[in-house]
């Protein structure tokens, strides 16, 4: 028996299109969760824990132990629900130690003290790139795969690949390079480590969009079809025709409508600025400069 094949569960919030997962080992119940979503009301500026709920109700009723909480980026267009989470069902929340790129550059847009969080690294732990571990029995490891953000991982799980933004559903492409310290050379590059993984691979996507054609949500492709059918990047796909593609095609796009508020959370592992004065938690909001 090939022990080396871990459940994965899906869960899908369909106000930001995003794909959460459980991964499971199931012979010693362990598990990871990756790239939860707390719910978030934008006219209200209010959370609530739906979504994270759903997950931990899996978690518990399949007598799961949770291990980790795994993030696969800094997300523009969602919440994580990591703190609600380590709180209910344990775990580490981890990212990549390139987070500190992240940190250091939305400091300055957001006028925050950096000092912040070089003296207390609000997540639990900080993959260096290629670094492995375990999830139970289960072999794991990361690959950097940044050009979407500079602290993009994808995560090796058996025989199971979670990629974040970094690639979509094949008839749907990339993800956008436009943000600060993105880029779209090094997001070819990346999808190249990940097109060098076995055919058979599964892989699981972070979100979908649906294209024209298609009237059904999908998570999961493996590494071939991605190779052959990727309408942005597929084998064959020189470098400078995919820049080329994608810098025009992010020039287009508006700011995800989520990006203020989720960054200043995201970049801080969940935790919500502390309360001022009065008892209540602000967030802010950089005026005119990610311009429509």
């Amino acid at each position: 028996m090939n022990t080396q094949i871990p459940l994965v569960k899906s869960f899908f919030d369909e106000a930001t299109h995003t794909f959460s997962y459980v991964v499971s080992d199931p012979h010693s119940k362990k598990s990871a969760v990756i790239d939860s979503v707390l719910d978030y009301d934008a006219a209200s500026a209010t959370t609530s824990t739906l979504q994270a709920d759903r997950l931990i109700d899996y978690i518990r009723e399949n007598s799961l132990s949770n291990e980790w909480i795994l993030e696969t980026h800094v997300h523009a267009d969602h919440l994580t629900a990591s703190q609600y989470l380590k709180e209910q069902i344990g775990g580490k929340i981890a990212i990549s130690h390139n987070i500190k790129i992240v940190q250091a550059t939305f400091s300055q847009i957001y006028n925050l003290d950096l000092k912040y969080f070089n003296m207390s690294q609000s997540f639990d732990y900080l993959f260096q790139d290629n670094e492995h571990f375990k999830i139970g029995n289960l072999d794991a490891y990361n690959i950097p795969t940044p050009g979407h953000t500079p602290a993009c991982l994808s995560y090796v799980i058996g025989d199971a690949v979670f990629v974040g933004d970094t690639l979509f559903m094949p008839d749907y492409g990339t993800a956008r390079c436009d943000f600060p310290n993105g880029s779209a050379a090094q997001l070819y590059d990346s999808v190249q480590r990940l097109y060098d993984l076995a055919d058979n691979m599964r892989m699981f996507l972070c979100h979908d969009y649906l294209p024209d054609n298609r009237d059904t949500f999908i998570c999961e492709t493996d590494i071939k079809t991605q190779k052959h059918c990727n309408v942005h990047i597929h084998q064959g796909t020189a470098k400078i025709d995919f820049i080329h593609m994608r810098e025009a095609k992010d020039a287009t796009l508006a700011m995800p409508k989520l990006i203020l508020p989720a960054i200043q959370i995201n970049m801080d592992a969940g935790k919500f600025p502390p309360p001022e004065s009065n008892g209540q938690r602000y967030l802010k909001l950089p005026l005119n400069y990610f311009k429509a």
